[in-house]
């Protein structure tokens, strides 16, 4: 052998490597040589370094092979970082599947999937797997696997060959499954329950079905004798266990369906359903004991569960759940919370086989689950579900995804519905499981408008006062028994303000300057060419000394934002008014107090469209009673703060937060202790004492026995956002607020009762609302009801990225629109682009966004577009 030349392996000599990097052009495995000297470290789904591109990047070995391809010569492998498989088939598959749906890379994914290594913790787990004792009669059976099993913790590193994250799914899978908008049918590949398969009950929905291919069939050749019997004997104990789930449905009980549903996935088959939660916490939330029950019939077949919930403080409900129903140990808490060692040892654990149940937030919807028997998710209309990282999947679509390659059960839990949800149930993929009317009456909370004309015209003094009299009311008869509860949209003090002449919102006035560019040979000043301020390394802001803008002359004398004096109880201090209307003068130009023509304010200074372009632009608010306005973009002061449109210094809340509102309350309640709950500091839960507890929505704590009354405050706050989802968010909010008051409760909700979702709230009744949702979102092409994506960028990017574009022919294009909101700076404006085709020319819209994203990273193109699949935020 020549000098320097590497000895490859003498089996399986080719590693295929999914190598860490983003570009879409790229995304492929690669192989590389495998050499003699890390044959035996060099496993399916460890960790290696390779060179590539002429530099050394992270990468996970996918598989080992015979052969390559690639004809060339081929670069081996320069390092195994680690020999530990973290990387299984099925995580691999399932990456492969959630980056073809969202037209992303896989290295992107992987990135959410597998966390960074804490080389420390591994070695830990490593010894402490070496040290334990081993069982002569079953030497590879780990803690948690179901009787039988011989796949435990010492396996989780063997060499087993993967597949190629471009198999594992079904065929002809293309990212999304094929049953998520079409019902199953029976002898189907994904289903093989004849129809009218009861679930293990006699009174189970027939659409409850089956979904693992072959399950209850002979999956090999046929057994006689003690191994039959054996067999039987398993089937058996399976049945009895779904027969005690039954009986111990606690929560579970009070569904005609919620039985039959545990039996089901007590029996090892693979339903799927809608649970709509019952209202009311007088033994705390409902949901996280039902919950945990659903994971206890699962672990009863021998088979894992993961469940993923939006935040900390539904994990900690969660994990107190399933202590009580499991014991301890029997499962871990995935969290960003807990660091980056604790977090990894906990991972390892599901990894090993050590615990066959996680419950965690939105990454732990990749956690490598042995055997998953059940994914579930609650309340997945919230957006903490939807990854804020590239290819931004959401959870509710990975679990999907993995329940599909799986067989798994799925339950998709909430107290509101989303129209995701309701798309699922109407295409058969998913059945509801919900109470009767008569058992919701007994548990819901009783809910009054107000703030509606008829409220105005009965009460006077709730026209200018931000509590009406029905809501005191409210608050001081739930005093009297326990705590109460104030829901409050907006976080902070003041987070608007606006002039209180012509309530236009007011905006920093304060310069924003450029960023000198740097130097390149276009820019270089050419023979009489006039010389540009930015080629001398000066920022041109309009208006300020030693800089020159001929498009903005300089007042003579007077720079911008001259330091005149302030009425004294203007910005900030306690005298400011609190008039608690909504500003409604339609008057007020659109861009929240900048002038749209081009002539002077009041005060002989320009304003117009140069002046905004040159302004930061960003809204002010105010920490707290005796502070200054601030802007929250800049964060600068606004102290010589005037209106631009009218000439004004005064202001007025336009929105009133979480502490002004707890401010005033405890003002109003002397005697009364109150609690917030938000951004600065969540609480867990609250006694049984009287208390104001004034939280955001999501923060709201547990009151131990519920709350005795509740109050929704400036409902106009949620239901009037330029948003698609507004109604329905509004609603999600509105009930997982209510859902912890106890039953029979007082709720007052400030909206007009006409609006839909206060309809819904009043009557509890979220499933018409979501129908009547998905059903005007299929009138307009709305998702879920077709498949969306955007492509955000610059001008130039977009038109350079949709030339690039091979749509299917069904596809329409939208926009491009100017990104509305952005922050004013020295970048270029962005702009918009949306793409609508049928949903099921979704994969191809995808294959398309990837493919012209592939052209544009070979080119190495300048300008960054952003292209998001399905976002939440479309408008």
């Amino acid at each position: 052998m020549a000098k320097g030349t590497v000895a490859p392996a003498g089996e399986l000599p080719i590693a295929r490597v999914a190598v860490d990097v983003p570009l879409p052009h790229l995304d492929r495995p690669f192989d590389y040589v495998v050499p003699e000297t890390m044959a035996e470290a060099a496993v399916p789904g460890c960790r290696v370094r390779v060179r590539f591109a002429g530099k050394l990047v992270d990468g996970f070995l996918l598989e080992r092979a015979e052969a390559s391809e690639h004809e060339g010569k081929l670069a081996a492998l320069e390092r195994v970082v680690s020999s530990e498989a973290v990387l299984t088939p099925q995580i691999a598959a399932l990456c492969r599947s959630v980056a073809d749906r969202y037209a992303g890379t896989m290295s992107d994914v992987l990135r959410l999937a597998v966390p960074p290594r804490h080389a420390k913790v591994e070695a830990e787990e490593a010894k402490r797997e070496a040290a334990r004792p081993v069982s002569p009669t079953s030497p590879s059976e780990g803690p948690g696997a179901p009787p039988g099993s011989t796949g435990g913790p010492a396996d989780a590193s063997a060499p087993t060959r993967p597949v190629s994250p471009s198999v594992g799914a079904p065929a002809g899978s293309t990212g999304e499954p094929a049953d998520v908008s079409a019902p199953i049918r029976p002898g189907s590949p994904s289903g093989g329950a004849p129809a009218g398969s009861t679930g293990g009950s006699a009174d189970a929905p027939g659409p409850i079905r089956q979904a693992r291919a072959g399950q209850g069939a002979a999956a090999g050749p046929a057994v006689d004798g003690p191994a039959q019997q054996a067999q039987e004997a398993q089937k058996a104990q399976k049945a009895q266990g779904a027969r005690s789930i039954a009986v111990e449905s606690g929560e579970w009980a009070e569904y005609p369906l919620g039985a039959s549903f545990l039996a089901a996935v007590a029996e090892g088959r693979a339903p799927r359903a809608v649970w709509s939660v019952l209202p009311g916490a007088a033994h705390g939330p409902r949901w996280a004991e039902g919950v945990a029950l659903a994971v206890l019939a699962a672990s009863r077949a021998g088979r894992g569960s993961l469940v993923v919930v939006p935040d900390g403080k539904d994990v900690a409900l969660l994990d107190a759940a399933l202590t009580r129903v499991l014991g301890q140990g029997a499962h871990v808490a995935l969290t960003a919370g807990l660091g980056p060692a604790e977090r990894y040892r906990r991972w390892l654990r599901v990894l090993r086989g050590g615990v066959r149940v996680a419950v965690g937030t939105r990454a732990a919807a990749f956690a490598p689950v042995r055997d998953l028997g059940l994914v579930a998710i609650w309340d997945d209309g919230d957006d903490l579900h939807a990854e804020r990282l590239a290819p931004y999947p959401h959870a509710r679509e990975v679990l999907a995804l993995r329940a599909h390659q799986t067989g798994a059960a799925m339950l998709i839990a909430g107290y509101a519905r989303t129209a995701e949800a309701t798309r699922l149930i109407a295409g058969g993929w998913a059945r509801p499981i919900a109470a009767p009317r008569e058992t919701l009456r007994r548990h819901a909370p009783r809910v009054r408008p107000a703030g509606d004309d008829a409220e105005v015209a009965r009460d006077e003094a709730a026209r200018a006062a931000r509590l009406p009299s029905s809501a005191w009311a409210a608050l001081k008869q739930g005093l009297a028994s326990g705590p109460v509860l104030v829901q409050v949209p907006r976080r902070g003090y003041l987070p608007a303000l606006a002039c209180q002449s012509c309530r236009a919102q007011a905006r920093c006035h304060q310069p924003v300057a450029t960023v000198t560019p740097p130097l390149t040979p276009d820019r270089l000043e050419r023979p009489g060419s006039p010389r540009r301020p930015e080629d001398s390394g000066v920022s041109a802001i309009p208006g300020m000394p030693g800089t020159s803008d001929p498009a903005f002359p300089r007042t003579p004398g007077r720079p911008v934002n001259t330091g005149r004096p302030m009425n004294a109880d203007v910005p900030g201090n306690a005298g400011v008014p609190m008039n608690a209307d909504v500003p409604g003068n339609a008057g007020a130009p659109a861009h929240a107090g900048m002038a749209a023509d081009t002539g002077t304010d009041r005060s002989g200074e320009p304003r117009g469209r140069d002046v905004a372009a040159a302004m930061c632009g960003g809204p002010l608010a105010l920490r707290g009673g005796h502070a200054a306005p601030y802007c929250r973009w800049c964060g600068r002061i606004a102290g010589m703060w005037r209106c631009q449109a009218c000439g004004s210094n005064r202001m007025r809340a336009v929105v009133v937060g979480a502490r002004r509102t707890a401010e005033e309350l405890g003002r109003a309640f002397p005697s009364v202790p109150v609690k917030t709950s938000g951004r600065d500091g969540v609480l867990s839960g609250v006694g049984p004492a009287p208390a104001l507890v004034v939280a955001t929505p999501g923060a709201e704590p547990v009151a131990e026995g519920g709350y005795a009354a509740g109050v929704l405050l400036d409902g106009w706050a949620l239901l009037g956002r330029p948003d698609l989802r507004a109604a329905e968010e509004a609603l999600r909010r509105w009930m997982n607020a209510a859902a912890l008051l106890r039953p029979a409760a007082e709720l007052v909700v400030l909206a007009d009762s006409s609006v839909p979702a206060a309809q819904a709230l009043i009557r509890w009744d979220p499933v018409t609302h979501a129908e009547r949702e998905l059903a005007e979102r299929a009138v307009l092409g709305f998702p879920p009801a077709v498949r969306m994506a955007t492509l955000t960028g610059t001008a130039a990017g977009l038109r350079e990225m949709a030339g690039d574009l091979r749509l299917p022919g069904e596809a329409q294009v939208l926009g491009p629109v100017p990104v509305e909101g952005a922050r004013s700076g020295p970048e270029e404006p962005q702009e918009r682009l949306m793409v609508r085709v049928p949903r099921a020319a979704g994969p191809a819209l995808a294959r398309a966004l990837k493919g012209a994203a592939g052209v544009r990273s070979a080119r190495k193109a300048p300008d960054l577009v952003r292209v998001c699949m399905d976002p939440i935020d479309l408008i």
